[in-house]
């Protein structure tokens, strides 16, 4: 059996057994909070257990690196439906040390892409669309300077209003100890 076989027998069982219960909560963020966090797996319930939240209390977006590459990107689309939908008033930006975006080699990765199979031709097509690779899939030396650099953006973002509340964190992925920058 598969993984996904795996994953769609579990959930029957789940639903069938209503422990969706357990997790019941309002689309609404209890604590009125958004979290800018990395898909790294260390941190999927250690971040919320390390800050003590719950189900329910924060809206989390997560990306590799919880790095803003785009002002009108998918990240900051999201974090503006929070705040103007989803009555959002504060933003914590949390990166985290050992972060596989980390001093990560673009041409490395560009590399890996082709070894993978995609063509020339797509990656020039993607070139002619405007796209940056060196931008678009660069990585950072410094998890401090990458977390200000994200909240200088929102802070400094024509759409976020003056009274959102942004604050950067880096947290330990080993013990959840967070740093407040």
């Amino acid at each position: 059996m598969d993984n996904i076989e795996r994953i769609l027998e579990y959930n029957k069982k789940f639903v069938e057994n209503r422990e969706y219960e357990l997790y019941s909560s309002s689309k609404y963020p209890g604590k009125k909070m958004a979290v800018i966090s990395c898909m790294d797996t260390r941190l999927t319930e250690l971040l919320p257990a390390a800050l003590n939240l719950k189900n329910g209390d924060i809206k989390i977006i997560k990306n590799a690196g919880a790095v803003i590459t785009h002002p009108f990107g998918s990240v900051m689309r999201s974090l503006i439906v929070a705040i103007y939908e989803l009555n959002v008033e504060e933003v914590l930006v949390i990166g985290h040390y050992d972060c596989g975006m980390q001093g990560m080699d673009t041409d490395k990765l560009i590399e890996k892409i082709k070894n993978r199979g995609i063509c020339e031709e797509k990656m020039e097509l993607i070139s002619y669309c405007g796209i940056d690779y060196y931008t678009w899939l660069k990585g950072f030396e410094s998890a401090e300077e990458s977390v200000l650099e994200t909240v200088n953006m929102i802070v400094n973002h024509p759409l976020i209003p003056d009274d959102i509340k942004v604050y950067g964190f880096v947290i330990n992925p080993e013990t959840g100890e967070l740093h407040r920058l």
